[in-house]
């Protein structure tokens, strides 16, 4: 009976201290959050793409507009169709986003702060409008 509870304890010994070794190891000091707004109806996603357009003008921006701060940091905007709104806006280091606009009348922007971020987003349809935001540590 001794030597089976040595047995168990050694076991248990060994598992513990191979457990531990993941626990010792430096944290990931990086990260980035991401929030994403979809409206969920016609007057709330009206609303969203007014906000884009009066910001987009207020900008000086026309259509699609990318504009960045930092260094490497990489975007793309591709429409197809009429009258789509695309904003990307990167201020900080290592971001990436790329926005793809399929139809007529979208608005959608894309803004990323801090570093480190991604954001890819595909738009299809007509009158869609949306935003995502991000933050990266």
């Amino acid at each position: 009976m001794t030597r089976n509870m040595f047995k168990t304890l050694t076991a248990a010994l060994v598992a513990g201290s191979i457990g531990q070794a993941p626990l010792s190891a430096p944290a990931f000091a990086g990260g980035w959050v991401s929030v994403t707004y979809a409206p969920a109806n016609a007057r709330d996603g009206s609303a969203l793409a007014t906000g884009l357009r009066f910001y987009s003008l207020y900008r000086g921006l026309h259509g699609a507009s990318i504009r960045q701060s930092g260094h490497g940091n990489a975007a793309g905007i591709a429409q197809n169709g009429r009258g789509n709104v695309g904003i990307v806006q990167q201020r900080g280091n290592g971001h990436s986003a790329t926005l793809q606009q399929n139809g007529n009348d979208n608005a959608y922007g894309i803004f990323q702060f801090g570093g480190n971020t991604s954001a890819n987003v595909v738009q299809n349809g007509n009158g869609g409008s949306g935003a995502t935001l991000s933050y990266g540590w």
